[in-house]
């Protein structure tokens, strides 16, 4: 399940893509299909095996690297990097300009970046609906507002491209994991409406039926989970 669109970056051969929180390398194996090189950067050691092997399936022999790292302090030279992605991790993060300002140190003149964060609305219901979704450990530490992060990015050197929302049958489900949370992690005390939410769910991922893929497309604009966000870094 890609949140970044790779068609709106200047992948190419030669191109080397820093995916920086990269989780379990969904982002990484998706840039491999056009990129000369990929790297991508968690701080979990388990997350980071796991890119390891699904890149090794599904990357189509591009190279590629996992490391562990801080995206406050990314073991990278100046502008090693000519597309740098950072999807669903500013928000974890409490200095989050510090982060954008090694995103931009990283990311060479001209190249390009994708930030995708929480979309502010679906995700205030979620906060309202659940104190404990925002206070477990390594949790969300804030909301943002969309023109709130455009401009934190822009402050550190970049130029905004554009935007879109992804996600929107996302927002439903974390919805009904947060009404029930504390029963949304053991199927045997999953309600019923979330137990057949998730089933739908990666009914959904297994298959990508072009009628779902549509009815979302449609439903994005109003009830999106992520907003995504497109920039190149100045010269």
């Amino acid at each position: 399940m890609e949140t970044v669109e790779f068609d709106r970056l200047p992948l190419g051969p030669g191109t080397r893509v820093l995916d920086v929180g990269c989780g379990e390398g969904r982002h990484a194996v998706a840039a491999a299909r056009d990129a000369g090189e990929v790297v991508g950067v968690d701080l979990d050691p388990e997350r980071l095996a796991a890119a390891w092997e699904d890149y090794d399936a599904y990357a189509d022999g591009t190279p590629g690297t996992f490391l562990r790292g801080d995206a406050l302090s990314l073991p990278f030279a100046d502008d090693a990097f000519d597309v740098v992605v950072c999807s669903e991790v500013l928000e974890h993060i409490p200095d989050h300009e510090a982060a954008i300002a090694e995103l931009r140190r990283v990311c060479r003149s001209g190249g390009a970046l994708a930030v995708s964060v929480p979309r502010e609305g679906p995700e205030r219901v979620c906060w309202l609906l659940s104190e404990e979704y925002h206070q477990v450990e390594g949790g969300h530490v804030r909301v943002f507002d969309r023109d709130e992060l455009r401009e934190a990015v822009e402050a550190q050197g970049f130029r905004h491209l554009g935007s879109h929302f992804a996600h929107a049958l996302h927002a439903p489900y974390w919805w009904l994991k947060c009404l029930w949370w504390g029963r949304h992690e053991d199927p045997d005390e999953q309600p019923l409406p979330l137990r057949a939410y998730e089933r739908f769910l990666e009914w959904d991922v297994l298959n990508d039926p072009r009628p779902v893929r549509v009815l979302e497309g449609a439903l994005d604009p109003l009830l999106g989970k992520s907003v995504v966000l497109y920039f190149e870094a100045n010269g």
